[in-house]
């Protein structure tokens, strides 16, 4: 009966994609999927196929490839992924139908789940993961709401990488020439940018709230409306593609690199945090007295302990760790405070109905779907298991300790070292992912930098 029932539901959603497509006129549909990277991989299919085949298949190998596209041939990978590259079965998700509004054609862009051959999830794609941990926050009659903030830099056209990046020219003729944190004046250089940002979001229904522009030079943010921690990742998901296609219409770059220019702050995907009782939608992070609750307490706790492990999942790459770094605007270890931001764990000033916790150590850089689901999975271990936080920082964070991994081989450790993180996100997934980080940083072992160069070369 179950099954008949999930059946109905999924043609009901069909029917209704259906009718969006027809509305539209679509004439060729994007079949989307995140690989490890956040990276969208996929087909673009003629709107007859996608209705007569209703998904498609992929290599298995394709969620475990590197930003360069290598693909790990270590004993955990092997183990993972079927030597033979089976493929992945890929499904639509009907809630996930937009209009891809900078296409010449009409054309519509679906995410896409995975599933094994005989209809299971595939529990190391990343959309999985987060519903994974959904799932367990679901078994304890709990649900997640969440709202991420992500920074980000418009920079101008540099098709040299081995040239540094520099602001882009505004409508004034002129470059930034210092940080200009809040200013409306800078935003407004770039109006015709942001004018086809928020059109662009509003045409795929992206629920963005404020704009604003952050310390850096070049540096922007965009705040999300609070909701579904599966709907604001495909939120993300799709606005970072969105943010870099409207920049190229105008001449730019937009990247969500943690640390794009040696003289500016990092990039950050602040990530708020609260858990609602599912049956009556009352925050459970507070009591009816409006003080805080133990599992608000506990919710730190497990930030605590398990953020340190998860910073492979929170900055996966060589250059995540050059945003984290002491008085640079970003985090450097795991205190917590009320109002605080100088420290890991913020819990902003909000009602009783709305108090939160902000995991600010998250990069820009990050999946989405995978920072959304280690982030929860952290204050899931810590409700679970009681975990009472250090007392409260009064001060500047930035005169304690690091206490967060300074390198991402360090990370890697960490994430393998820790159990019960495989536990609550899945094996095959830590595994997978560990194997393919681990590339990633061989192949920037390779790299010869200019620093050493310019200082080596000569002097050694």
């Amino acid at each position: 009966m179950k099954e008949i029932a999930r059946l109905e539901r999924e043609q009901i959603g069909f029917n209704e994609m259906d009718e969006f497509l027809n509305r539209h006129g679509i004439t060729e549909v994007e079949c989307l999927v995140p690989d490890m990277t956040g990276t969208p991989r996929g087909k673009i299919l003629p709107r007859g196929k996608f209705r007569e085949e209703r998904g498609m298949r992929l290599p298995e190998a394709v969620l475990g490839m590197t930003v360069t596209g290598e693909i790990p041939n270590d004993e955990a990978f092997n183990r993972i992924i079927d030597a033979r590259d089976k493929d992945l079965v890929l499904k639509p998700d009907p809630n996930t139908v937009r209009v891809v509004p900078w296409a010449v054609d009409p054309t519509a862009e679906v995410i896409h789940d995975c599933y094994t051959i005989d209809d299971q999830f595939v529990d190391y794609a990343p959309r999985s993961v987060l519903r994974r941990v959904l799932g367990l926050y679901a078994e304890r009659g709990w649900k997640a709401v969440v709202a991420p903030e992500l920074e980000f830099y418009i920079v101008a056209r540099n098709t040299d990488p081995d040239l540094p990046l520099h602001p882009p020219v505004g409508r004034s003729g002129r470059t930034e020439s210092g940080r200009q944190a809040y200013s409306i004046d800078a935003v407004n250089e770039f109006d015709p940018l942001f004018e086809d940002i928020y059109e662009y979001c509003e045409k795929q229904e992206l629920e963005i709230d404020t704009l604003i522009h952050e310390v850096g030079t070049g540096q922007m943010e965009i705040n999300f409306l609070h909701g579904d921690a599966l709907e604001l990742a495909d939120s993300v998901f799709l606005f970072k593609r969105t943010v870099r296609e409207a920049a190229l219409r105008h001449d730019m770059y937009a990247t969500f690199m943690a640390k794009p220019m040696a003289d500016q702050p990092g990039s950050a995907m602040h990530i708020h945090q609260s858990i609602v009782d599912a049956s009556t939608g009352k925050n459970i992070f507070s009591l009816p007295d409006g003080s805080d609750s133990d599992l608000f307490r506990y919710a730190i706790g497990g930030l605590q302990k398990y953020l340190p492990a998860s910073m492979a999942l929170f900055a996966p790459y060589v250059n995540s760790y050059r945003r984290l770094v002491r008085d640079t605007a970003a985090p450097i270890n795991v205190q917590w405070g009320r109002d605080n931001r100088t420290v890991g764990i913020r819990v902003p000033h909000s009602s009783v109905a709305a108090r939160r916790v902000e995991n600010r150590v998250v990069g820009a850089d990050a999946n989405p779907y995978i920072a959304l689901a280690t982030t929860l999975a952290c204050c899931y271990l810590g409700m679970v298991n009681r975990l009472e936080p250090t007392p409260e920082l009064v001060g500047n964070g930035y005169s304690h300790e690091y206490e967060l991994p300074r390198s991402l081989n360090e990370a890697i450790d960490l994430l393998r070292a820790t159990t019960e993180l495989h536990d609550t996100l899945g094996a095959n997934f830590v595994g997978l992912y560990t194997s393919v980080k681990e590339l990633e940083h061989a192949e920037f072992m390779r790299v010869i930098s200019p620093w050493e160069r310019q200082h080596l070369l000569l002097h050694v």
